[in-house]
């Protein structure tokens, strides 16, 4: 896969999602290309933190100091999930790695979790069969895109204001599958 399909992927589908992104949280450790990304928005601020220590990282994030949380890591950890709660804004939303969609049991506990602090959790497609899980308090990836946001990003080689919400196209087996699980 392209190397700049994954970070044009993860930033701007949450980024051109949340109704006014202020505060992005960045958890990677190698965060250059998301930090690139973020910084095509320029009403916004990001803070990059580790993710080899996941919980330490988190424990250390002041209460709803984040609108938007890019989690580069993959983690299923109830108590991880809750501290990304707990750092998100009232109407945050987060993006984050999760298993292949074919390992059900697995995106199924994460989803699970996720299930108690957000009221949507939709998988959305980057290509090459890779997905990103987007888990939102208030704000739908395709009913609430904004279009001017994404209109006014430049460089762009892959995200574009077409790609935003097919991205969330599922095929009729993942649906089934997922079936009350992925709230959308």
């Amino acid at each position: 896969m392209r190397e700049f399909i994954y970070p044009e992927m993860m930033v701007h589908v949450p980024l051109c999602t949340a109704k006014k992104p202020e505060n992005v949280l960045i958890v990677s450790d190698d965060a250059a290309a998301l930090e690139s990304e973020v910084a095509r928005h320029t009403a916004m601020h990001s803070k990059t933190v580790s993710a080899s220590d996941l919980m330490t990282t988190l424990r250390d994030q002041a209460d709803g100091s984040a609108d938007v949380i890019l989690l580069d890591v993959l983690t299923d950890d109830a108590a991880a999930i809750a501290h990304v709660n707990r750092i998100l804004s009232e109407d945050g939303l987060v993006v984050l790695k999760h298993p292949s969609l074919e390992s059900e049991g697995d995106n199924k506990i994460l989803m699970q979790v996720l299930g108690n602090y957000f009221k949507i959790i939709m998988p959305y497609y980057i290509g090459n069969g890779e997905t990103l899980l987007l888990a939102s308090k208030a704000y739908h990836p395709t009913a609430d895109i904004i279009l001017h946001r994404t209109d006014m990003l430049d460089g762009q080689q892959y995200y574009n204001c077409d790609i935003h919400p097919a991205a969330f196209a599922t095929p009729n087996y993942i649906r089934k599958a997922y079936l009350g699980i992925i709230k959308n």
